[in-house]
């Protein structure tokens, strides 16, 4: 049974409060997305209600209110990243923070034989945007392959970060196999030869702290959806000098200092990167979801998340028809597992489940260069939050003992 505190955690999810039949619903679908605290809803009501208005616009007191709310968010953010406040870009998602380092910075800064290294298990937003920089700058794409155990080893990255490279993309969490990069080692390799590095913290944020300084890394990206709080909301960290030479990603109100007729000039910091009006609800529920995991706190829930992924793992080894991509172990695992049902497409697995009220993804999860590497089109993934418990582990195990038995093998 989860212990009060784990429980209590779950409690504060009115989502995943029990129906008029004692039912509930098992989510184990996190890494798409994560469900919303009560402390997190009630912030982004009580930013409507009260203190809603165009930050940046008026000088009027609930204007004032609204720009307050705007850049205390981007305060909370940098704390969590310990970033310094004006190496904050707020975005949409982590898709489009990659977007803007690849076009702001990739394509004015790549040229025709440099090297972007990056790792075949990529989520498509950290591959997608390099192979269009390369084809539209002459750069050349260069692949890390994980071992038979989904690690990038030393003598991988040795092989494939050299002179030539000069930017380096990469997870710092597989959203498929949920195993931690060597984040640290790439960084090393990566400076000593003049590349920068942009690591995608969409799968790592929710579940360990990213110290972007301790990491030494150039840009890190993240989703706010990822991490309790709402969608259409993400950031961007980029060091200030990178952002300082950068060109504008997306032009209008608010990214500027000047315009004429014939001419624009830029606000300073991350605001250049700002276009138009902010999604400050969003920011707001952000900056409570940090909050609320910040109260919580990090040894609690990577015990608590570890607990819950040494029992999937160990569950899942019990079954002979049941196969795990990536080395299945807790340790150095984050958040996800990935598998598939012998002779049982993926989407059946996830149909079943779901009839026994249990939530999964199945699919390729945005990773088809993966799937090809792995020799299969597409898998299973569950992935656990904190609101999980050993409850919600077991049910998985149970259903699963029953997919096979109702496709009739």
């Amino acid at each position: 049974m989860p212990n009060e505190s784990n429980d209590t955690w779950r409690r504060d999810f009115p989502i995943l409060a029990a129906d008029e039949n004692g039912q509930r619903l098992v989510y184990l679908d996190s890494a798409a997305t994560t469900q919303h605290p009560v402390q997190v809803l009630d912030a982004v009501t009580n930013y409507y209600k009260n203190n809603n208005a165009n930050p940046h616009r008026g000088v009027y007191e609930l204007a004032m209110r609204a720009t307050d709310a705007h850049e205390g968010a981007r305060h909370r953010v940098a704390q969590f990243f310990h970033a310094e406040d004006d190496e904050i870009v707020f975005t949409q998602n982590t898709t489009e923070s990659l977007n803007l380092v690849a076009y702001s910075y990739g394509l004015h800064f790549l040229h025709a034989g440099d090297e972007i290294v990056l790792s075949v298990a990529e989520h498509h937003s950290n591959l997608v945007p390099w192979q269009r920089v390369a084809q539209a700058t002459g750069a050349k794409l260069v692949y890390l392959y994980p071992g038979p155990d989904g690690r990038l080893t030393t003598d991988e990255l040795d092989k494939k970060i050299t002179a030539k490279t000069r930017l380096v993309a990469i997870a710092m969490v597989s959203n498929v196999l949920g195993l931690r990069a060597p984040v640290e080692e790439i960084v090393t390799r990566a400076h000593a030869v003049g590349a920068v590095v942009v690591l995608d913290c969409a799968q790592a944020a929710p579940h360990m702290p990213v110290d972007v300084k301790r990491l030494d890394v150039d840009f890190a990206a993240c989703s706010a959806h990822k991490l309790y709080a709402p969608m259409g909301m993400g950031a961007l960290y980029a060091r200030a000098e990178l952002l300082e030479k950068m060109p504008p990603f997306l032009s209008g109100g608010d990214m500027i200092s000047t315009v004429h007729e014939q001419s624009a000039t830029w606000a300073e910091g991350p605001r250049k990167f700002e276009a138009g009006t902010r999604n400050v609800g969003g920011e707001v529920g952000f900056a409570a979801a940090l909050d609320y995991m910040d109260h919580i706190g990090w040894d609690a829930m990577i015990q608590h998340e570890h607990a819950l992924l040494d029992r999937m793992l160990k569950g899942m080894a019990a079954l002979p028809w049941l196969t795990v991509y990536g080395e299945p172990v807790a340790d150095g695992r984050f958040g996800v597992v990935s598998f598939n049902v012998k002779e049982v497409h993926p989407h059946d697995v996830a149909t079943i489940l779901d009839a026994g009220g249990v939530a999964i993804r199945a699919g390729h999860h945005c990773a088809q260069p993966l799937m090809e590497y792995l020799g299969i089109g597409s898998c299973c993934r569950a992935s656990i939050a904190l609101y999980n418990t050993p409850e919600d582990i077991d049910a998985l195990l149970a259903n699963l003992e029953n997919v096979r038995k109702v496709m009739g093998l």
